[in-house]
């Protein structure tokens, strides 16, 4: 068999960046760093950088997030898409592999001056296409809350139902009632009561039993749901989307 010449192509190079999420303050939020170098000098971009030749993907996001912005305690990670378009990056030929990373909502990393949280409705643009990942990103986490376990990576390891929920409200961006939501993933077997139950508050009633994840990794429970907003009915009597 006549063996094909051999040809040279020229390769672009390898980076990696992550939308890593958060729920403060009642919002999810996207961290981000400011760039102090051209292009985009000045503008806010994800975290991220090159690929060595000595570790795959996962470990080179994890390697630029505790080194660039020192964050380690990511609860969950997973690979996002690739964005190869090659005029992503000016004067660069880029192949950018995204992850979406999320951080529970009781931590607070100690981070660099440089970089800061951001909601991720109202953060301020981004440099390259950092801002098609976060929506990306953003649109991941809404579906995979539907049908997934992932609630548990924004969620402390104890917490009540009332919590849980404005951590789900957070996320997907509209209401979500306790009630519902306790039925659902109990129902799925996702969370578990420790038993325990959280004091009153100044305002009085019952202590608030407190619940867990089953399982903090992430695991499929019911592929076909959907956590839609919730309906109610206009001035007219037609029901009306929340």
């Amino acid at each position: 068999m006549r063996s094909l010449p051999e040809r040279h192509f020229p390769a672009p190079s390898q980076v990696t960046s992550a939308a890593i999420f958060q729920v403060r303050d009642g919002a999810l939020q996207v961290l981000a760093w400011r760039r102090a170098k051209q292009p985009e000098a000045g503008r806010w971009a994800l975290p991220g950088g090159y690929l060595s030749p000595d570790e795959d993907l996962e470990h080179s996001i994890r390697r630029h997030l505790a080194t660039k912005v020192d964050l380690r305690e990511v609860a969950h990670m997973e690979q996002l898409g690739t964005w190869s378009d090659p005029t992503r990056h000016p004067g660069a030929w880029e192949v950018m592999t995204a992850y979406m990373g999320i951080v529970a909502s009781d931590l607070d990393p100690t981070l660099p001056a440089d970089t800061s949280w951001h909601p991720v409705e109202e953060h301020p643009r981004m440099a390259f296409d950092h801002d098609d990942i976060v929506l990306t990103a953003r649109e991941r986490l809404r579906a995979k809350l539907s049908y997934t376990n992932i609630g548990f990576a924004l969620s402390p390891p104890t917490f009540t139902i009332s919590e849980l929920r404005d951590i789900y409200r957070a996320a997907l961006g509209h209401p979500v009632s306790a009630t519902n939501l306790q039925r659902v993933l109990v129902r799925r077997g996702e969370l578990m009561p420790t038993g325990e139950r959280r004091p009153s508050g100044a305002g009085g009633g019952r202590p608030a039993a407190e619940f867990r994840f089953r399982e903090r990794e992430l695991e499929g429970t019911d592929p076909f749901a959907v956590l839609r907003p919730p309906r109610h009915r206009s001035a007219s009597g037609n029901i009306e989307k929340g």
